[in-house]
């Protein structure tokens, strides 16, 4: 756990030593001292605030990055002004302080998920994604369930979300498609994403074309995606 104020170290700590799934908890207070213990131990994760003198967090995810050990990073910050930035560099969470202990849990949960290379399990109760767009200079948040479908952009994702409006992230379609798979996201082309629980109608022509009515929006189905897409929409 990196955090340069002892305060902050000493509660974070404290709650994760709480958590039956932490084996154990080693802190630092700065990023050079955080970066010699993960060059000479093995972690799995790291509980990391970003704005630190000397190294900051963000720099030192770009280092750890490198290792040859895959290394979960949790950005743990009192500012949301960096999120998009820690979203481009593959955090596994985003936690803002005053840290309350379910959602430091959850971080757990999902830095456990990512170790054991399994989707996160969502279901009906479980808190719902938010995700770090810019606009303008300007960080908004947007939800997982306004999204309706993303589209490949190259090493970006274009996500289409409730009102009609369109967020560019730096992520691929195919992490989003395994990420949100458990959230009713199934890919109906090599470069569209859907939320099922969107989709009015499926229609199919009798040469075969078959195309996803949302809304106003028509999306096309590629023949090697139709028979996944039929039967999760019938067992909606």
């Amino acid at each position: 756990m990196l955090d340069d104020e002892s305060h902050a170290r000493d509660e974070i700590s404290f709650l994760l030593e709480g958590d039956p799934r932490v084996a154990s908890v080693r802190t630092a207070a700065s990023g050079a001292t955080a970066l010699k213990l993960l060059s000479t131990e093995v972690f799995d994760v790291l509980f990391c605030d970003i704005r630190m003198p000397g190294l900051n967090g963000l720099e030192l995810a770009r280092l750890t990055a490198q290792f040859t050990t895959p290394l979960s990073i949790v950005f743990v910050t009192a500012y949301d002004d960096h999120a998009v930035e820690a979203f481009s560099l593959q955090a596994t969470d985003y936690v803002m302080k005053p840290i309350r202990a379910e959602r430091l849990r959850k971080a757990v949960r999902r830095a456990c998920a990512v170790r054991d290379g399994r989707a996160e399990p969502t279901g009906p109760d479980e808190e719902d994604e938010v995700i770090p767009v810019e606009l303008g200079g300007v960080t908004r948040f947007v939800r997982r369930s306004q999204v309706r479908y993303v589209e490949a952009h190259g090493d970006y994702a274009r996500l289409h979300t409730d009102g009609g409006e369109q967020h560019l992230i730096r992520t691929t379609l195919s992490v989003l498609a395994e990420r949100w798979s458990a959230a009713g996201f199934v890919r109906v082309h090599r470069s569209v994403l859907v939320q099922l629980a969107r989709v009015d109608e499926m229609i199919r022509s009798v040469d075969g074309h078959t195309v996803l009515r949302l809304g106003a929006d028509e999306l096309t189905v590629s023949r090697r995606h139709y028979r996944e897409v039929r039967d999760r929409l019938a067992r909606r």
